[in-house]
């Protein structure tokens, strides 16, 4: 039997036409009992009215007969997204509904982009319902007496919980979720189960059953948690752009602007485009391509981008909204939940090097219930139109990634324990207890959270002598921040979004078109053209952490470089990829990508071999740079960095050598100046092991660097460096050296430090993915290995040469020059059989324990 709640809403459904789907009537269900737990459901299938119309229903039960004169009722909902930029779209799709329904209700935001004066307003009178991020809620528990706000906090519900999941930002929320926990432990709700609920909405990842785990804590019992999914099958057309002319010695990147004719008519068949891009440089490149070769697309093409200012980025939303757009250039700003109908194509440049992420974006198309999403695949170099093959197989199989929780992030810990001494204080066992119920910091012990209170109190071991660190006091036990200053550039620092220094770029007129990374406007000397928001831009002067510029006619110059371009290719990808390429060593023709890459496949198989999935590929030869060891694992660009590093060094414990290393992300380069004799070092059975591989990844990395470079956003999270005011930003060569100092002191004086022995935790994990590094040795170790020696590179060969061409060096040629000079030095024009070397063996084969 309907509740009263229930039944207006299936008035609401009847008005607008629309029908509930089963997994939107399971979780108005399980609302109404009480529960919290995980929506699963995928872009465009109706989960944000799947979770805001069951809160509706339950107030209409619990006030039958005033809920609609009821008003000033206080904060009851709060909906966290990881993007400013979803808070608008979902707030008029709320606001709608409740004013369609009767609701006297205000639904508001409060993001980074709310005006002082609108945060001011919210104080006065809170709203019913309230769309925050991550960094906004840690704000409001900044703020004085802020247990008021959420006396009457019904539930929380954190959107798109798989992208902040496995971030220092999911950490955050789960930090923040623990307190408004504790807040509402005593709110009844539900049949007996009382407390703040929390849900969170999620697509479709590998381990989602654990995200639920994470996003809930150890506070909810098991059985008041359910688990709600969708099981809609998404409508896929996802289809490769094939090139005219596969190259069989391409390299990374010269393709994708080479097929702007093919995507450019897939734009002009369809109502409104997306075309995706993975790095704001290549949206620049693909948005000037454009407007140079198809002008008539001025007026309704625009660029999307995190680096543009918000207002530029609003109207480019508002605009998709009204139609007003043909065609949007754009990167993962746009990946996320933003509902824009007129969307019906979608064209993703490059590998998105994880399932997941393309299917975010493909969602993008066709958003709405029953509609099909279509995307199409640009290969930027022809081996990737394999990629493309392996994407498409992966979601027919429903392989996914997974998103690995974080864990003791003492940084964020370290944040969130001032963030409390501002506002109201905290005591000392009480937020121990509350903290360890949450999944990253179950395994803190009580001399690790010592630790850490001493440190925000005396500055711990080291830096007790220097009042700045000392920034919390206890009084009766309550541990406060008592300083105005220290409170005021603590707000101003909370987050853990760390990127490089930006300086905005501004009109000399006047009026803001987004932001720079410091390293790019530091290189340019006035005068100089380059090229950002889609606009020609003459630099004239920086003042006071602004960039000048005005208009200028030229046609060409330099592209912004952001950093944290280059992603790896995921586990999940990187497997079906082995997968594909085992089904070409066996002569299976079933992809048209596959039957596009056949000649290829067959000069690589020529001059080489096509390993199967029980073997491992190296190839060997010599050239007038020297000699070259070519290795094939097929596991992205971080786990082949590390494994370069760590084999080169095994085999300088066999033969003293210098190496030179080039990767991409399907295998890496040992260059040397003397031959190595590699079928002896083959025959040793821990070459390939995990036998002392710690001691060996410290030894042949500089794991103290990339520990130093993990430390500056550890730092600048922990509260240890202030990055200035707004508008008056410390210089980054200030803040390398504070962070860079305060490693060597830890290091020399304290190397028990938390946030030391974090940054190395982090170096390992992130920066070369251990424990995916372990089991592509394991792999490998397993299999046969299959060793060439050739006269000249193979096409596996070859975009990982050019990837060391492209390392900076003194030149004056172009890299497209050196690299025509390369293919024209090795002959790769000719497909005449290479010359079997009478003097080595052309391959040898290694079974198992050989």
């Amino acid at each position: 039997m309907s509740t009263p709640g229930q039944k207006v809403i299936q008035q609401w459904y009847k008005q607008k036409n629309w029908k509930q789907f089963p997994f939107q009537k399971e979780m108005e269900a399980v609302y109404l009992d009480g529960y919290s737990g995980l929506l699963n459901a995928p872009t465009g299938s109706g989960k944000t009215y799947a979770l805001f119309l069951p809160f509706l229903a339950g107030y209409i039960n619990q006030y039958p007969d005033t809920w609609q004169t009821r008003k000033d009722n206080g904060l009851l909902m709060m909906w966290i997204t990881p993007l400013r930029a979803l808070t608008n779209d979902i707030r008029k799709a709320m606001q709608e509904a409740c004013d369609e329904i009767g609701l006297p209700w205000k639904i508001a935001t409060r993001t980074g982009d709310t005006s002082a004066a609108e945060k001011q307003a919210l104080k006065k009178k809170l709203p019913e319902v309230l769309l925050t991020t991550p960094e906004s809620l840690h704000l409001m528990l900044a703020q004085k007496e802020y247990p008021k706000i959420f006396k009457s906090l019904q539930v929380v519900v954190v959107d798109e919980w798989h992208e902040l999941l496995g971030t220092k930002r999911g950490v955050q929320v789960e930090l923040g979720l623990s307190r408004l926990k504790h807040l509402g432990r005593d709110l009844p709700l539900g049949e007996g189960r009382g407390g703040v609920r929390i849900w969170g909405i999620s697509a479709t990842i590998g381990n989602l059953e654990q995200a639920a785990e994470v996003l809930l804590g150890n506070t909810f019992p098991k059985e008041n948690i359910r688990m709600v999914r969708a099981n809609i099958e998404k409508k896929l057309d996802i289809r490769s752009v094939i090139p005219d002319n596969i190259e069989n010695y391409s390299w990374t990147g010269h393709i994708g602007v080479k097929l702007l004719p093919q995507v450019m008519d897939i734009v002009a068949k369809s109502k409104t485009t997306l075309i995706f891009c993975n790095t704001r440089s290549q949206s620049e490149i693909w948005y000037h391509a454009i407007l140079d070769n198809y002008p008539e697309y001025a007026g309704v093409m625009a660029m999307h981008h995190g680096s543009l200012d918000n207002e530029l980025r609003n109207w480019v939303e508002q605009a998709l909204h009204a139609e007003a757009l043909k065609l949007v250039v754009c990167t993962s700003s746009l990946d996320l939940g933003v509902d824009f109908r007129p969307v019906d194509t979608v064209v993703q440049v490059g590998s998105p090097k994880g399932v997941a992420r393309f299917m975010q974006r493909a969602g993008r198309s066709g958003h709405h219930p029953g509609a099909v999403s279509r995307a199409y695949f640009v290969p930027t170099h022809s081996l990737e139109l394999l990629e493309g093959a392996a994407l498409k197989e992966a979601i027919k199989r429903g392989v996914f990634e997974s998103r690995d929780p974080m864990l003791l992030t003492m940084d964020v810990l370290v944040q969130y324990m001032v963030t409390l001494a501002v506002s109201d204080g905290f005591r000392a066992d009480e937020l121990f207890e509350e903290v360890k119920t949450t999944y990253a910091f179950a395994d803190l012990t009580a001399n690790e959270y010592g630790q850490l209170l001493d440190f925000i109190t005396r500055g711990g071991k080291t830096l007790a002598q220097y009042d700045e660190f000392l920034k919390v006091e206890v009084e009766n036990g309550l541990y406060k921040v008592n300083s105005r200053r220290v409170a005021m550039r603590h707000r101003l620092s909370i987050g853990t979004i760390t990127s490089e220094m930006t300086i905005r770029v501004s009109w000399l007129s006047g009026g803001s078109l987004g932001t720079i990374e410091e390293g790019f406007i530091a290189k340019l000397k006035p005068g100089n053209t380059f090229w950002f928001a889609g606009r020609s831009l003459e630099f004239v002067r920086v003042k006071e952490m602004t960039a000048y510029v005005k208009k200028s006619t030229a046609k060409k110059g330099l592209i912004p470089s952001w950093a944290g371009g280059r992603m790896p290719l995921s586990s999940q990808l990187s497997a079906v990829f082995r997968d594909k390429l085992d089904e070409v060593s066996h002569g299976v023709e079933k992809d048209i990508e596959v039957k596009a890459l056949k000649p290829l496949f067959e000069m690589q198989n020529k001059l080489s071999h096509l390993p199967q999935s029980n073997e491992f590929l190296i190839e060997s030869f010599k050239s007038r740079d020297g000699h070259h060891l070519l290795f094939y694992p097929f596991e992205g660009r971080l786990v082949h960095e590390g494994m370069a590093s760590i084999l080169a060094y095994r085999i300088t414990k066999v033969k003293p050598a210098s190496f030179s290393i080039a990767m991409n992300d399907y295998g890496f380069e040992l260059l040397a100046d003397e031959d190595i004799a590699i079928e002896e070092i083959l025959e040793d059975a821990d070459f390939f092991s995990l036998n002392n591989l710690l001691d060996d990844i410290h030894n042949s990395l500089n794991a103290n660097e990339m520990a130093r470079r993990k430390f500056r956003d550890i730092a600048h999270i922990g509260g240890l460096v202030f990055t200035g005011y707004p508008g008056q930003q410390i210089k980054n060569k200030h803040l390398q050296a504070s962070t860079s100092l305060l490693f060597e002191v830890f290091t020399e004086y304290e190397p028990d430090n938390l946030l030391i022995r974090q940054a190395y935790n982090e170096a390992l994990s992130f920066q070369l993915e251990e424990f995916r590094l372990r089991a592509a040795l394991q792999r490998i170790a397993g299999q046969n290995i299959i060793l060439k020696h050739l006269e000249k590179p193979t096409p596996f060969a070859f975009p990982i040469m050019v990837d060391n061409l492209s390392r900076d060096k003194l030149t004056t040629e172009t890299l497209e020059e050196r690299v025509a000079k390369m293919a024209r030095r090795y002959h790769l024009d000719d497909d005449e059989p290479q010359a079997k070397r009478p003097s080595r063996r052309q391959g040898i084969v290694r079974k198992k324990g050989f």
